[in-house]
């Protein structure tokens, strides 16, 4: 009889089916949580825990030699290096305190194309560590003669404002003056005193004239009433 000998064959060799579980705890083992068939979750659940107990022992253990001992025989299984080194000294932090039951399997409802095999998503319980944010690095001291530069090119750049500032005031003043003059009208000139002089000798020239002329009217006037 056949008690207590259960194993899952999964349709292919031990040397493949070795190989195949070790390659999907390497990768549940990276990721935290993978995608594969019903069967696969079930046959990695056993594997990957018993890992998991053997970096909890040694873990706990404080002799040197039995923490190597360990570390070799997750190596012979996984037969990947990374894989071993992030379970031993990431993962193992938190399942310390948990005594079991360290993955959790969810079936989906979609089954897959093709062969219509039933799917499921395996991870494990606890969530895995987050990676601490990289610190930003301070600025270099080279950097401080740049903004030295940029505040004196500012600096210039504000005294050259100052000394634009009166050159268009003038320039202001020279256009108000300018329209100033065109809204002022010319004044007339004045006329030269010999001018003035002539004009009278003129007038007076020709206001006797006429009285000359209206006093030879006033004769001619009277010679013919006194011949009447």
């Amino acid at each position: 009889m056949r008690h207590r000998k259960h194993n899952h064959q999964l349709g292919v060799k031990s040397a493949h089916r070795v190989s195949l579980v070790a390659n999907l705890c390497c990768s549940l083992i990276e990721h935290g949580r993978i995608k594969t068939t019903l069967a696969k979750a079930k046959a990695l659940r056993p594997a990957v825990e018993k890992l998991i107990t053997l970096a909890k022992k040694a873990h706990v253990s404080e002799d040197a030699s039995s923490k190597l001992h360990f570390r070799r025989l997750a190596n012979t299984r996984l037969r990947n290096k990374k894989a071993v080194s992030k379970l031993f000294n990431e993962l193992v932090e938190q399942f310390v305190s948990r005594k079991g039951g360290y993955t959790r399997i969810y079936k989906l409802a979609l089954p897959r194309l093709g062969d219509a095999a039933d799917m499921a998503l395996i991870e494990f319980v606890e969530e895995a560590p987050k990676k601490k944010p990289k610190k930003k690095k301070a600025p270099s001291k080279a950097k401080e003669p740049k903004e030295s530069v940029v505040e004196n090119d500012a600096s210039e750049k504000e005294a050259k404002k100052v000394d634009d500032a009166p050159k268009s005031s003038t320039v202001e003043t020279s256009e108000t003056a300018s329209n100033s003059k065109e809204v002022v009208k010319p004044k007339k000139k004045a006329k030269s005193p010999t001018k003035k002089a002539d004009s009278k000798a003129e007038k007076a020239s020709t206001s006797g004239k006429d009285s000359s002329e209206e006093i030879s009217k006033k004769d001619s006037a009277d010679d013919s009433s006194a011949q009447k």
